[in-house]
Formats: C-alpha cells, sequence, structure tokens
C-alpha cells in the first residue's frame, strides 16, 4: 500500500502517550482518540458507534473492541487495524484478508510487563498478600503462612515470547521448570534450563501452573475439571493470557473444596461470556484468588510500548514498507 490520501488513523484506546501521537503525526497522519465513558473499553462500544467514530478513517489502533465482517464492510476505506496488544481472537482475520486489509499486532510490546504480572500473581496467591491485609484491617494480625516460589516445581503451558521472559524471571528462584508446547526446542530447554513435557506431567508435578497460550477452539477450556482434578494438591494456577482457557466454573469448584491452593487471574470467561460473570464474582470473594481486570499488559512501559509498535505499523503499511517484526496477523494488500 502507498501512502493515501486520506491520513485519518482513529484510535479507540486509553492511554495513547504523546511519543506515539507525535510518531504518526510526523509522518503526516492525523490522529483522532475516541474519549471512552469512565469504565468502558471500545470493546463495550457497539458496531454503529464504532462506524460513526472510524467514518473517514485509513487506520485504527483498537484494544479490545471485536473486528467483524459486517463493521470491515461499512468501513471499504480503512486500509489497516492495529490491534495494541498480541491477542487477535476479537478479529475476523479471514475476512480482513478477504477485504484487502491488514491487521497487525503489537508482537513484543507487553511481553515485560505481562512476565512481570505473572510473576507477582505467583507470589501474591503464594504468600497469601490478600488474605493477610484483608484479615489485619479486620483486627486480626495472627500469621497464614504461605509458601515460597523459591524451588517450586512451574508448569507453563505455551513457551511463546511472554513465556520466555517469565523463564527468564524464574530463573532468579532456583524452580524447576516444565513446559508444554506445541513446538519444543532442545537448543532453547538446553540454553534455558527447562525441560518439555506433555500437559499431564504438568499437571502431575507443578507447584505452580501458568497459562501462556493462545485462546483457539482447540485451547478452549484446556484446563477444564478432569485437569483440575489432576492438579497436585494445593497447586496455584496463574491465569495472565486468555479467558477461555480455563473452565472458571470448574477452577470455582476445584478451589471451593480445598483441592487448589489457589489462583491468580487477569483474565476470565465472563469477558468474553456474560452468563459467566456470577462465576467470575464468585472466584473474586475467595481469599485465595488474587485477580486484576485484564491488566497485565497495561504499565504505563507496556503502554507506550505497544503505542509505538501499532503506530509503527501502520505507517509501514499504509506506506508500503515493512511493519516491526512479528506484527502482521492477516495480510489482504
Amino acid at each position: 500500500m502507498s501512502s493515501p490520501a486520506n491520513r485519518k488513523i482513529v484510535v479507540t484506546q486509553r492511554f495513547f502517550d504523546d511519543r506515539s501521537r507525535a510518531y504518526l503525526e510526523t509522518h503526516g497522519f492525523t490522529v483522532e482518540v475516541v474519549p471512552l465513558p469512565p469504565g468502558l473499553g471500545d470493546g463495550d462500544l457497539d458496531s454503529g458507534t464504532l462506524c460513526q467514530k472510524l467514518d473517514g478513517a485509513v487506520g485504527w489502533i483498537v484494544g479490545h473492541a471485536r473486528v467483524t465482517r459486517d463493521l470491515l464492510q461499512a468501513l471499504p476505506g480503512l486500509q489497516v487495524i492495529a490491534r495494541r496488544g498480541v491477542g487477535y481472537d476479537r478479529v475476523d482475520v479471514e475476512a480482513a484478508r478477504e477485504l484487502g486489509r491488514v491487521v497487525t499486532i503489537a508482537a513484543g510490546g507487553n511481553d515485560a510487563s505481562v512476565a512481570d504480572h505473572t510473576i507477582g500473581l505467583m507470589l501474591a496467591v503464594g504468600c497469601r498478600f490478600r488474605e493477610s491485609q484483608a484479615r489485619m484491617v479486620a483486627g486480626d494480625w495472627s500469621i497464614r503462612s504461605g509458601s515460597d516460589l523459591c524451588e517450586k516445581t512451574v508448569g507453563l503451558v505455551g513457551l511463546g515470547r511472554i513465556g520466555k521472559s517469565v523463564v527468564r524471571r524464574l530463573s532468579g528462584f532456583d524452580t524447576k521448570i516444565l513446559v508444554h508446547t506445541r513446538t519444543p526446542d532442545p537448543d532453547y530447554a538446553s540454553q534455558a534450563g527447562v525441560q518439555f513435557t506433555d500437559l499431564d506431567q504438568i499437571l502431575l508435578e507443578s507447584d505452580y501452573i501458568s497459562l501462556h497460550a493462545p485462546l483457539t477452539p482447540q485451547t478452549r477450556f484446556l484446563i477444564n475439571a478432569a485437569a483440575i482434578a489432576a492438579m497436585k494438591q494445593g497447586a496455584i494456577l496463574v491465569n495472565t493470557a486468555r479467558g477461555g482457557l480455563v473452565d472458571d466454573a470448574a477452577l470455582l469448584e476445584g478451589l471451593r473444596s480445598g483441592h487448589l491452593g489457589g489462583a491468580g487471574l487477569d483474565v476470565f470467561v465472563s469477558e468474553g461470556d456474560p452468563t459467566y460473570r456470577p462465576i467470575t464474582d464468585a472466584l473474586l470473594a475467595l481469599p485465595n484468588v488474587v485477580a486484576t481486570p485484564h491488566a497485565a499488559a497495561s504499565s504505563h512501559e507496556g503502554l507506550a510500548r505497544t503505542n509505538l509498535v501499532a503506530a509503527r505499523s501502520i505507517v509501514a503499511v499504509l506506506k508500503g514498507e515493512t511493519p516491526p517484526p512479528g506484527s502482521i496477523v492477516a495480510d489482504g494488500r
């Protein structure tokens, strides 16, 4: 694609920083940041509102809005859709490709932020931070012993950029790291000190299990009632990847029964299926659950990095140049 006559880029995300805006403007584009109501994201905007806001735009930096075939057909001038993040399960990539559009992700922009968050959840749940503070606020200063991350067995399901970032951080805790991935790399295993294995062994042996897989029809409810039953007594589950990898109803039962020791959750099934909201609310009420609202990638630094990757991707695509490595997920040019 050559640089279009229309120069409008629309951003439907909060926290679009000055540096990323300046990058787009320096390359001759105008930037419109859509104001969002308090507490709502672009995923809460209906298709009619999105069409209105995106009218005349050639590029779109999007967060969690659903990018459907109908939406793309209603916006024939929209050439590139840049996800400020790495997941694209809410984007109809087949439709984008068929309709001649380009879809990019912010590859590498939030790896460090999500990996830090993952370790934070492991420590918070294992050390019982939430429960201890709640009891102190209530006047009970008695000690509830937690558990170390040091020298534990940690199972990682998925080993992309974020998973590898978690491996690097875990090296400081002298952990044994088991990894389940579709593409095991013996050279990486030797260099990083990890052991590739199957999911069954991870469930059986791991003190902590952390999910870093994409959500696909094959991975939906990968951690179901049977998987939870197979997990080690007292194990801690951490999910900073995608809601839907875990059957949250089964997780709730595993926690209530005392079989699991706790959970650190940044994502929930209810994000995509509102019927699960009562399950989410019940999980949030448990003292051994530490939760965040899909915020793992949303550190100040992580947002700035992903903003800039998205901006660079849009400029590169519209000027017929090469976007940042790993950023294109659908190319209809």
